[in-house]
C-alpha cells in the first residue's frame, strides 16, 4: 500500500537501507551528508522530492513519475479556478451622496 506508513523504501543511497517510509525524508538529509559523492550522482524529480534518481535517467523518470498528475492536477484546478474568477461580475456598487459636512 503506497499510503501504509510503515511500508519499507530503500535508500538511493545505499541499497541496504530500508526505512519506514514515515520516516524516509529525515533520512534521505542524513544520507545524502553520509554519502556526498552519490547524492552528487542523483538528481530530484521536480514532482516529488523523495524521488532520487542518477542524473542520466531523470528525463526517463520525468515521463514516467506517477506523481506527475498530481500537479498537473493541480495546475488543471488552478486554471479553472483563475477563469472562474475572471466570470465573476466585478462590483459596481457606489456610496450614497453624503450630506454631512464634516468640516462645519
Amino acid at each position: 500500500d503506497v499510503l501504509d506508513p510503515d511500508r519499507l523504501i530503500q535508500c538511493p543511497y545505499n541499497k541496504h537501507h530500508r526505512i519506514r517510509a514515515c520516516r524516509f525524508p529525515y533520512h534521505l538529509v542524513k544520507c545524502r551528508k553520509s554519502y556526498p559523492e552519490v547524492a552528487k550522482e542523483l538528481a530530484t524529480c521536480p514532482f516529488n522530492a523523495r524521488h532520487l534518481v542518477p542524473q542520466a535517467d531523470l528525463s526517463d523518470h520525468i515521463m514516467k513519475c506517477n506523481d506527475k498528475g498530481f500537479i498537473e492536477q493541480d495546475i488543471v484546478n488552478q486554471s479553472s479556478g483563475f477563469q472562474r474568477e475572471q466570470m465573476n461580475p466585478v462590483s459596481t456598487w457606489q456610496a450614497p451622496p453624503c450630506d454631512e459636512d464634516w468640516e462645519t
